[in-house]
Protein backbone atom coordinates (compact mmCIF):
# COMPACT_ATOMS: atom_id res chain seq x y z
CA UNK A 1 0.00 0.00 0.00
CA UNK A 2 0.84 3.49 -0.61
CA UNK A 3 2.37 5.89 2.16
CA UNK A 4 1.41 9.54 1.40
CA UNK A 5 2.98 11.96 3.90
CA UNK A 6 0.80 15.11 4.26
CA UNK A 7 2.04 18.21 6.08
CA UNK A 8 -0.44 20.29 8.05
CA UNK A 9 -2.61 17.15 7.97
CA UNK A 10 -4.18 18.53 10.79
CA UNK A 11 -5.64 21.48 9.43
CA UNK A 12 -8.82 21.95 7.88
CA UNK A 13 -7.85 21.32 3.76
CA UNK A 14 -5.16 18.65 5.19
CA UNK A 15 -7.56 16.72 7.04
CA UNK A 16 -10.01 16.40 4.21
CA UNK A 17 -7.33 15.24 1.89
CA UNK A 18 -6.07 12.41 4.29
CA UNK A 19 -9.81 11.08 4.31
CA UNK A 20 -9.83 11.21 0.88
CA UNK A 21 -6.52 9.11 0.56
CA UNK A 22 -8.07 6.38 3.03
CA UNK A 23 -10.62 5.96 0.91
CA UNK A 24 -8.44 5.52 -1.87
CA UNK A 25 -6.41 2.24 -0.17
CA UNK A 26 -3.75 4.87 0.99
CA UNK A 27 -2.14 5.82 4.21
CA UNK A 28 -1.76 9.30 4.69
CA UNK A 29 0.87 10.17 7.62
CA UNK A 30 0.30 13.49 9.02
CA UNK A 31 3.00 15.41 10.13
CA UNK A 32 1.82 18.80 12.12
CA UNK A 33 2.72 20.61 14.42
CA UNK A 34 -0.83 21.40 16.12
CA UNK A 35 0.06 25.22 16.29
CA UNK A 36 -3.19 25.31 14.55
CA UNK A 37 -4.39 22.15 13.22
CA UNK A 38 -6.41 19.79 15.53
CA UNK A 39 -5.37 16.23 16.84
CA UNK A 40 -9.28 15.17 16.80
CA UNK A 41 -9.14 15.67 13.05
CA UNK A 42 -6.25 13.04 12.65
CA UNK A 43 -8.51 10.00 12.19
CA UNK A 44 -7.35 8.09 9.12
CA UNK A 45 -3.50 7.31 9.77
CA UNK A 46 -0.55 7.91 11.59
CA UNK A 47 0.62 10.82 13.26
CA UNK A 48 4.01 12.32 14.15
CA UNK A 49 4.08 15.75 16.02
CA UNK A 50 6.77 18.47 15.04
CA UNK A 51 7.66 21.15 12.72
CA UNK A 52 8.22 20.01 9.00
CA UNK A 53 11.76 21.27 9.59
CA UNK A 54 12.83 18.47 12.04
CA UNK A 55 15.17 16.36 10.26
CA UNK A 56 14.98 13.73 13.27
CA UNK A 57 10.98 13.20 12.96
CA UNK A 58 11.22 13.22 9.53
CA UNK A 59 13.94 10.09 9.38
CA UNK A 60 11.57 8.66 12.15
CA UNK A 61 8.58 8.92 9.39
CA UNK A 62 10.56 7.28 6.49
CA UNK A 63 12.19 4.46 8.53
CA UNK A 64 9.04 3.43 9.39
CA UNK A 65 6.65 4.30 6.40
CA UNK A 66 8.97 4.57 3.18
CA UNK A 67 7.52 7.64 1.11
CA UNK A 68 5.67 7.44 -2.23
CA UNK A 69 4.48 10.73 -2.44
CA UNK A 70 4.46 13.74 -0.45
CA UNK A 71 1.13 16.48 -0.31
CA UNK A 72 2.45 19.65 1.24
CA UNK A 73 0.23 21.98 2.90
CA UNK A 74 1.70 23.11 6.51
CA UNK A 75 1.33 26.72 6.16
CA UNK A 76 -0.18 30.17 7.60
CA UNK A 77 -2.69 31.43 5.73
CA UNK A 78 -4.08 34.34 7.05
CA UNK A 79 -4.01 37.43 4.79
CA UNK A 80 -4.27 40.22 7.40
CA UNK A 81 -1.93 38.50 9.72
CA UNK A 82 0.26 37.99 6.99
CA UNK A 83 0.37 41.88 6.43
CA UNK A 84 0.80 42.42 10.21
CA UNK A 85 3.19 39.70 10.44
CA UNK A 86 5.51 39.41 7.66
CA UNK A 87 8.42 38.15 9.34
CA UNK A 88 6.39 35.46 10.86
CA UNK A 89 5.16 34.27 7.46
CA UNK A 90 8.33 33.89 5.71
CA UNK A 91 9.92 31.88 8.36
CA UNK A 92 6.75 29.92 8.64
CA UNK A 93 5.85 29.48 5.32
CA UNK A 94 8.60 29.62 3.49
CA UNK A 95 12.39 29.14 5.68
CA UNK A 96 10.37 25.55 7.18
CA UNK A 97 9.33 24.36 3.57
CA UNK A 98 12.82 25.66 2.37
CA UNK A 99 14.13 23.23 5.54
CA UNK A 100 11.40 20.59 4.87
CA UNK A 101 12.50 20.02 1.10
CA UNK A 102 16.17 19.93 1.65
CA UNK A 103 15.84 17.61 4.59
CA UNK A 104 13.67 15.34 2.57
CA UNK A 105 16.64 15.11 -0.13
CA UNK A 106 19.21 14.20 2.93
CA UNK A 107 17.02 11.39 4.23
CA UNK A 108 16.39 9.22 0.65
CA UNK A 109 15.29 11.88 -2.07
CA UNK A 110 12.21 13.73 -2.46
CA UNK A 111 9.46 11.68 -3.92
CA UNK A 112 6.41 13.22 -6.14
CA UNK A 113 5.27 16.20 -4.50
CA UNK A 114 1.90 18.09 -4.58
CA UNK A 115 2.13 21.79 -3.59
CA UNK A 116 -0.72 23.28 -2.18
CA UNK A 117 -0.82 27.23 -3.56
CA UNK A 118 -3.01 29.58 -3.90
CA UNK A 119 -4.54 32.27 -6.08
CA UNK A 120 -3.24 35.15 -3.91
CA UNK A 121 0.47 34.35 -6.37
CA UNK A 122 -1.63 36.50 -9.10
CA UNK A 123 -2.76 39.30 -6.99
CA UNK A 124 -4.74 41.78 -8.15
CA UNK A 125 -6.20 39.74 -11.93
CA UNK A 126 -5.14 41.91 -14.77
CA UNK A 127 -8.29 39.61 -16.57
CA UNK A 128 -10.94 36.95 -15.37
CA UNK A 129 -11.58 34.28 -15.01
CA UNK A 130 -7.69 33.47 -14.33
CA UNK A 131 -5.62 31.03 -15.90
CA UNK A 132 -2.10 29.17 -15.19
CA UNK A 133 -0.66 31.93 -17.58
CA UNK A 134 -1.66 34.96 -15.41
CA UNK A 135 1.41 37.05 -14.32
CA UNK A 136 2.32 36.30 -10.64
CA UNK A 137 2.39 39.32 -8.61
CA UNK A 138 1.44 39.09 -5.15
CA UNK A 139 0.29 41.86 -3.10
CA UNK A 140 0.51 40.38 0.38
CA UNK A 141 2.96 38.34 2.39
CA UNK A 142 1.06 35.40 2.29
CA UNK A 143 0.94 35.25 -1.70
CA UNK A 144 4.76 36.14 -1.56
CA UNK A 145 5.61 33.16 0.32
CA UNK A 146 3.65 31.00 -1.34
CA UNK A 147 5.54 32.12 -5.05
CA UNK A 148 8.97 31.64 -2.75
CA UNK A 149 8.02 28.17 -2.34
CA UNK A 150 6.53 27.51 -5.92
CA UNK A 151 9.93 28.92 -7.24
CA UNK A 152 11.96 26.99 -5.03
CA UNK A 153 10.02 23.83 -5.99
CA UNK A 154 10.85 24.46 -9.83
CA UNK A 155 14.22 24.90 -8.65
CA UNK A 156 14.85 22.06 -6.80
CA UNK A 157 12.87 19.65 -9.36
CA UNK A 158 15.58 20.66 -11.82
CA UNK A 159 18.61 19.86 -9.82
CA UNK A 160 17.01 16.92 -7.39
CA UNK A 161 15.01 15.17 -10.69
CA UNK A 162 11.85 15.15 -8.64
CA UNK A 163 8.09 15.83 -10.26
CA UNK A 164 5.95 17.90 -8.67
CA UNK A 165 2.30 19.69 -9.07
CA UNK A 166 1.42 23.39 -8.07
CA UNK A 167 -2.07 23.67 -7.37
CA UNK A 168 -3.42 27.19 -7.08
CA UNK A 169 -6.61 27.23 -4.91
CA UNK A 170 -9.21 29.57 -5.19
CA UNK A 171 -11.58 29.67 -1.88
CA UNK A 172 -12.06 26.58 0.31
CA UNK A 173 -15.50 25.76 1.34
CA UNK A 174 -17.26 23.92 2.78
CA UNK A 175 -16.93 20.60 4.83
CA UNK A 176 -16.79 16.55 4.66
CA UNK A 177 -20.47 15.70 4.33
CA UNK A 178 -20.98 13.53 7.53
CA UNK A 179 -19.86 16.22 9.86
CA UNK A 180 -16.86 14.22 11.01
CA UNK A 181 -14.15 17.14 10.26
CA UNK A 182 -14.80 20.55 8.65
CA UNK A 183 -13.12 24.37 8.39
CA UNK A 184 -12.66 24.68 11.87
CA UNK A 185 -9.88 27.79 12.35
CA UNK A 186 -8.47 30.33 15.22
CA UNK A 187 -9.01 32.71 14.59
CA UNK A 188 -12.11 32.15 11.82
CA UNK A 189 -11.74 34.04 9.63
CA UNK A 190 -13.36 32.62 5.99
CA UNK A 191 -17.30 34.01 4.91
CA UNK A 192 -19.59 30.97 5.52
CA UNK A 193 -18.48 30.26 8.86
CA UNK A 194 -19.22 33.70 9.82
CA UNK A 195 -22.32 33.88 8.18
CA UNK A 196 -23.16 30.80 9.90
CA UNK A 197 -22.30 32.65 13.31
CA UNK A 198 -24.10 35.33 12.73
CA UNK A 199 -27.35 33.95 12.56
CA UNK A 200 -27.04 31.47 15.44
CA UNK A 201 -24.90 33.57 17.96
CA UNK A 202 -27.06 36.72 18.74
CA UNK A 203 -24.21 38.77 19.81
CA UNK A 204 -22.69 38.52 16.85
CA UNK A 205 -22.75 40.65 13.01
CA UNK A 206 -20.91 39.51 10.27
CA UNK A 207 -19.11 42.51 8.39
CA UNK A 208 -19.35 42.94 4.79
CA UNK A 209 -15.97 44.64 3.60
CA UNK A 210 -16.93 47.29 1.06
CA UNK A 211 -20.39 47.55 -1.26
CA UNK A 212 -19.55 49.58 -3.86
CA UNK A 213 -17.20 47.15 -6.25
CA UNK A 214 -17.67 47.40 -9.75
CA UNK A 215 -20.08 44.04 -9.39
CA UNK A 216 -24.08 42.85 -10.20
CA UNK A 217 -24.45 43.77 -6.12
CA UNK A 218 -21.74 45.79 -5.02
CA UNK A 219 -19.66 43.04 -2.87
CA UNK A 220 -16.97 41.50 -3.96
CA UNK A 221 -17.05 38.06 -6.00
CA UNK A 222 -14.98 35.36 -5.43
CA UNK A 223 -14.74 31.36 -6.69
CA UNK A 224 -16.01 28.72 -3.68
CA UNK A 225 -14.67 25.39 -4.02
CA UNK A 226 -15.86 22.56 -1.89
CA UNK A 227 -12.90 21.39 0.40
CA UNK A 228 -13.76 17.42 -0.69
CA UNK A 229 -13.48 18.67 -4.67
CA UNK A 230 -10.02 20.48 -3.58
CA UNK A 231 -8.91 16.91 -2.10
CA UNK A 232 -9.73 14.81 -4.80
CA UNK A 233 -7.69 16.69 -7.22
CA UNK A 234 -4.96 16.32 -4.84
CA UNK A 235 -4.96 12.81 -5.23
CA UNK A 236 -5.62 12.68 -9.03
CA UNK A 237 -2.54 15.55 -9.63
CA UNK A 238 -0.05 13.27 -6.97
CA UNK A 239 -1.27 10.26 -9.28
CA UNK A 240 -1.06 11.78 -12.48
CA UNK A 241 2.69 13.20 -12.00
CA UNK A 242 4.36 9.66 -11.11
CA UNK A 243 2.03 7.91 -14.04
CA UNK A 244 3.52 10.36 -16.30
CA UNK A 245 6.63 11.71 -14.91
CA UNK A 246 6.17 15.24 -15.29
CA UNK A 247 5.08 18.85 -13.64
CA UNK A 248 1.72 19.91 -13.42
CA UNK A 249 0.48 23.86 -12.37
CA UNK A 250 -2.96 23.86 -12.06
CA UNK A 251 -6.17 26.57 -10.66
CA UNK A 252 -8.17 24.60 -8.40
CA UNK A 253 -11.57 26.57 -8.16
CA UNK A 254 -15.51 25.79 -9.75
CA UNK A 255 -14.75 28.51 -12.61
CA UNK A 256 -18.22 30.38 -11.05
CA UNK A 257 -18.43 33.27 -9.18
CA UNK A 258 -20.44 33.92 -6.27
CA UNK A 259 -20.66 37.50 -4.43
CA UNK A 260 -20.57 38.39 -0.87
CA UNK A 261 -24.34 38.92 -0.52
CA UNK A 262 -24.96 35.75 -2.13
CA UNK A 263 -23.11 33.99 -0.14
CA UNK A 264 -25.04 35.97 2.68
CA UNK A 265 -28.53 35.20 1.00
CA UNK A 266 -27.36 31.32 0.75
CA UNK A 267 -27.03 30.83 4.16
CA UNK A 268 -30.25 33.03 5.03
CA UNK A 269 -31.74 30.11 2.79
CA UNK A 270 -30.37 26.87 4.29
CA UNK A 271 -31.18 28.16 7.57
CA UNK A 272 -34.51 29.85 6.65
CA UNK A 273 -33.06 32.56 9.01
CA UNK A 274 -31.60 36.13 8.25
CA UNK A 275 -28.25 36.55 8.57
CA UNK A 276 -27.21 39.73 10.65
CA UNK A 277 -24.63 41.51 8.70
CA UNK A 278 -22.86 45.56 8.41
CA UNK A 279 -21.27 46.75 5.51
CA UNK A 280 -17.87 48.47 6.63
CA UNK A 281 -15.03 49.78 4.37
CA UNK A 282 -13.28 47.79 1.64
CA UNK A 283 -10.15 45.93 3.04
CA UNK A 284 -6.90 47.70 0.58
CA UNK A 285 -5.64 44.88 -1.85
CA UNK A 286 -8.72 43.03 -2.02
CA UNK A 287 -9.79 42.47 -5.59
CA UNK A 288 -13.68 43.03 -6.73
CA UNK A 289 -13.31 39.77 -9.03
CA UNK A 290 -11.31 36.58 -7.94
CA UNK A 291 -12.53 33.75 -10.34
CA UNK A 292 -10.96 31.03 -11.37
CA UNK A 293 -10.53 29.47 -14.90
CA UNK A 294 -10.24 25.54 -14.37
CA UNK A 295 -9.93 24.21 -17.82
CA UNK A 296 -6.59 22.86 -17.42
CA UNK A 297 -7.40 21.13 -14.21
CA UNK A 298 -10.45 19.21 -15.82
CA UNK A 299 -8.22 18.49 -18.85
CA UNK A 300 -5.03 16.78 -17.04
CA UNK A 301 -7.03 15.43 -14.12
CA UNK A 302 -10.80 14.57 -15.33
CA UNK A 303 -11.87 16.44 -12.74
CA UNK A 304 -14.42 19.27 -12.44
CA UNK A 305 -17.44 18.04 -14.33
CA UNK A 306 -19.48 17.39 -11.06
CA UNK A 307 -18.31 19.66 -8.81
CA UNK A 308 -20.64 21.09 -5.54
CA UNK A 309 -22.33 23.69 -5.77
CA UNK A 310 -22.45 26.81 -3.69
CA UNK A 311 -25.28 25.75 -1.57
CA UNK A 312 -23.72 21.87 -0.93
CA UNK A 313 -20.74 23.85 0.66
CA UNK A 314 -23.07 25.66 3.19
CA UNK A 315 -25.20 22.45 4.16
CA UNK A 316 -22.11 20.96 5.07
CA UNK A 317 -20.47 23.31 6.24
CA UNK A 318 -23.95 23.85 9.17
CA UNK A 319 -23.98 19.80 9.50
CA UNK A 320 -20.54 19.91 10.89
CA UNK A 321 -20.67 23.24 13.31
CA UNK A 322 -23.91 21.21 14.33
CA UNK A 323 -22.29 18.29 14.57
CA UNK A 324 -19.67 19.82 17.13
CA UNK A 325 -22.07 21.65 19.09
CA UNK A 326 -23.86 17.96 19.96
CA UNK A 327 -20.10 16.43 20.22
Amino acid sequence: MNNILVTGGAGYIGSHICKTLKENNYIPITLDNLSRGFQESVKYGPFFQGNISNLQILKEIRKSYPLNGVIHCAAFAYVGESVEKPDLYFENNFNETDKFLKNLFLTGGVPPLVFSSTCATYGIPQFTPINENHPQKPVNPYGETKLRVENVIKSLSIEQGFNYSLLRYFNAAGSEESGDIGENHRPETHLIPLAIKAVVDPDFTLKIFGDDYPTNDGTAIRDYIHVNDLASAHLKALEKIKLEERNLVLNLGTGIGSSVLEVVNTVSKVFAQKVKYEIVAKREGDPPILVADNKKAKKELGWGNDLRTLEESVENAVNYLRNKEIG
